[in-house]
């Protein structure tokens, strides 16, 4: 009898240790009401941070806690009433394996000031949302998908791409390849697309309007647009210089140890 009982308890006690670990491996949850408008500012010391439309009205934000040490980090909450601002915080001298992975979720239909996305160490990715986007990580990947407005992505070591947007886009990495393809040009500003070590490709509507600037100091460069791209006299490297329509913006697109693409749609 005494084991039939020890029996019919132990699924009872693994779901409950399951459902405690469940609840506490959820560090944070909150919703926010913005005005369209608003900032939205998430910085992260170490794990991922991933963005994405939804059809709700609020922001709405979860965080998980990851790693052995995970009960040595807190989300820090210092919103206001017109600004998500958010931040992880460690115990002091904490040299620990913790980190954590914010979940956003944002209305799809509004637009926000994305002021600092950030993550010392950790990925970011973002889709379908608009806005002022100024995303940068100091190791991991970027990447943004059909995301609309004035997008700046930089990451220190890790590629960065951009696929489907609308708007104005500057992207960056010191070590790691650049990949963008715009489907709409908006705005006015300048674009520059570089890494130090690694390729670029950019794809571009076909009606680009632009003083175009290509450049590769060890590697090659192609390019559909009617610009004469000039391979270096000593030595490898490329550059490719001209004007598309009224040359109305700069669009700059650099190597230091790569292949640079300009191509259309």
């Amino acid at each position: 009898m005494r084991r039939q009982t020890r029996t019919r308890l132990l699924p009872a006690l693994l779901l409950t240790l399951l459902a405690a670990a469940t609840a506490s491996a959820q560090d944070f949850r909150r919703s926010y009401n913005l005005a369209p408008g608003s900032a939205i500012e998430i910085r992260n010391a170490s794990g991922d941070i991933n963005i994405r439309g939804h059809e709700g009205s609020a922001v709405e934000v979860a965080v998980y806690k990851e790693g052995r040490d995970r009960d040595k980090v807190q989300v820090e909450d210092l919103s206001t009433a017109d600004r998500v601002s958010l931040r992880s915080k460690y115990d002091e001298n904490c040299n620990c394996d913790a980190s954590l992975r914010f979940e956003v979720r944002v209305p799809r239909s509004a637009r926000f000031n994305f002021d600092k996305i950030t993550s010392a160490s950790g990925s970011l990715h973002a889709e379908n949302i608009t806005g002022r986007l100024n995303f940068n990580t100091a190791s991991g990947n970027v990447e943004l998908e059909r995301v609309s407005g004035e997008i700046e992505a930089a990451s220190a070591s890790g590629n960065v791409i951009v696929k489907g947007a609308a708007g104005v886009v500057r992207a960056s990495t010191a070590s790691g390849d650049v990949n963008v393809e715009i489907t709409r040009l908006e705005g006015g500003g300048d674009m520059r697309f570089s890494t130090a070590s690694g390729n670029v490709n950019v794809r571009m509507p076909q009606g680009l309007d632009a003083r175009v600037h290509l450049a590769t100091m060890s590697g090659s460069i192609e390019t559909n647009f009617p610009i004469q791209v000039e391979q270096s006299e000593h030595g490898p490297g490329a550059r490719a210089r001209g004007q598309l329509g009224a040359g109305s913006r700069e669009l700059r697109a650099t190597s230091a140890s790569g292949n640079v693409s300009l191509k259309s749609l």
